[in-house]
């Protein structure tokens, strides 16, 4: 995720600063790369670095829903296999204030003072890419749920960052499973690009997906943050032979989009991203009007033939009285990744920790079966969900 401001304010829920810590029961051998940290006694630190106030703290206080959630979980099934016993999770929460120059110091604090083994978050791109020297320092792995730009885990010079993981795919990911879902099963062969220009999300997305794509591109045009009407850019194209639209952009503009382009009489299939994943789209577009209507996403409440995800989704409902969504699965999924890494490796030490994590295989999630690769981006299906009439009537699942 690129953070953008007008998303992040529409999240549930705004929380304060939850920053609290626990009394130490890990403890670190040295904070070189060589060794790293490693937990004694019966817990191991997971610290948390999250926008649990400021702009970003829709996303942070779903992340840490899901985080909690996991290690309740693992905690009351005994906690995690090492060297034959059984240590439970000791989380560290620290707000990062959707600050990058706070971010970097939290994880400074988590990693030298708090002597975390791993780190989950920041959520977003920038906060996550402002926390990554200190923890490389301290040679503590980070796993961001929900960074989406495609270099946030490599460094300038384009090699892996070797303490940097993410549970999302990247933007250049979604973009592809997109161009695939569009020639397999809506089996377009020419389409239309609508990018929201105004953010690197937009036309990021859209660039990769005009790379990915094997059919025609017919037009690409463009809008920006804000825009409201959309007429002039509908009637250019109305006239032309298409198959689907691709609109790479936020809710927002995306529902104001669709509503638009249905009352002009255009009924071809709308393709989007996550940034339309939220149940304001709807709301802008008109129930009438959300048909059609296809976006990519990281999981899928609907996709309940999983026994996984629907049990997540059960005890999630049961716990925070809510549906699952998206965020939240993917914080949920790093707190098992750090607990495979582990017992992977039989070892709390965070150097290990980050070996476990570069080489997780068919890891099972509830956002998918995982393969951490080279980059230490995941290789995983993206789930495809379709709205008819405002509803979700069907989840694809694109490998």
């Amino acid at each position: 995720m690129k953070f953008n401001i007008k998303k992040a304010f529409t999240l549930a829920g705004t929380v304060t600063m939850a920053a609290f810590t626990l009394a130490a029961c890990s403890t670190a051998s040295t904070s070189s790369q060589t060794k790293g940290t490693s937990a004694t006694g019966n817990t191991i630190k997971i610290g948390v670095n999250m926008e649990l106030s400021g702009a970003a703290a829709g996303y942070g206080d779903q992340q840490k829903k899901g985080i909690q959630l996991a290690v309740a979980e693992i905690n009351k099934a005994g906690g995690i296999k090492v060297d034959g016993k059984k240590k439970k999770i000791q989380l560290v929460i620290r707000d990062n204030k959707t600050s990058t120059s706070t971010a970097a110091s939290v994880a400074a604090q988590l990693t030298t003072k708090d002597k975390v083994v791993a780190t989950i978050g920041p959520a977003t791109t920038s906060d996550g890419t402002a926390a990554i020297p200190n923890q490389t320092k301290a040679a503590v792995p980070m796993i961001s749920p929900s960074a989406t730009d495609p270099n946030f885990t490599l460094t300038k010079s384009g090699a892996t960052q070797d303490f940097v993981f993410r549970t999302i795919y990247s933007n250049t990911y979604q973009a592809s499973a997109a161009a695939k879902f569009i020639t397999n099963d809506l089996h377009g062969k020419k389409v239309i690009v609508l990018a929201d220009n105004s953010s690197d999300y937009g036309t990021g997305l859209a660039k990769a997906f005009k790379q990915a794509f094997t059919g025609s591109i017919v037009s690409t045009a463009y809008f920006q943050e804000g825009d409201k009407d959309f007429n002039s850019l509908l009637t250019s194209i109305k006239s032309k032979n298409f198959d689907a639209i691709y609109v790479p952009g936020y809710y927002t503009e995306v529902g104001a989009i669709i509503k638009q382009a249905r009352q002009m009489g255009i009924t071809a299939p709308i393709v989007g991203t996550d940034g339309m994943a939220d149940a304001k789209l709807v709301s802008i577009a008109g129930k009438q009007n959300a048909t059609n209507i296809f976006y990519t996403t990281s999981f899928s409440a609907a996709n309940t033939s999983d026994k996984k995800v629907a049990q997540f989704i059960r005890d999630y409902k049961a716990k925070y009285k809510q549906t699952a969504p998206t965020f939240a699965a993917l914080s949920y999924d790093s707190v098992y990744m750090i607990k495979a890494a582990i017992e992977s490796q039989n070892s709390t030490n965070s150097v290990k920790i980050k070996n476990g994590l570069a080489k997780l295989t068919d890891f099972k999630g509830v956002t998918g079966t995982m393969t951490v690769n080279k980059k230490h981006n995941v290789d995983k299906s993206a789930f495809i969900e379709q709205l008819t009439n405002g509803t979700v009537s069907k989840t694809y699942t694109v490998k």
